[in-house]
């Protein structure tokens, strides 16, 4: 994985867990566990880096509520 592309996968998840109260590893489990970071954030990159940081954590979320991944929070 290119360095900027980790650096945005770090920042995204450290972004919804500072948002939903939540430790970063946790929310690193859940989006990994909802294919969320090898499915979504990673192949959108070139487009979703663009976006500001609230849009991203509101995608993010709805995302990881759609997946079904929130549910235990």
């Amino acid at each position: 994985m290119d360095f900027k592309i980790l650096n945005f996968v770090i920042f995204c998840v450290g972004s919804v867990a500072d948002a939903l109260k939540m430790s970063a590893k946790e929310v690193y489990i859940r989006m990994s566990d909802g294919g969320i970071i090898s499915d979504y954030i990673v192949p959108c990159y070139d487009v979703f880096h663009t976006f500001s940081r609230e849009y991203i954590i509101e995608d993010l979320v709805d995302l990881m509520n759609k997946k079904g991944v929130l549910k235990a929070a």
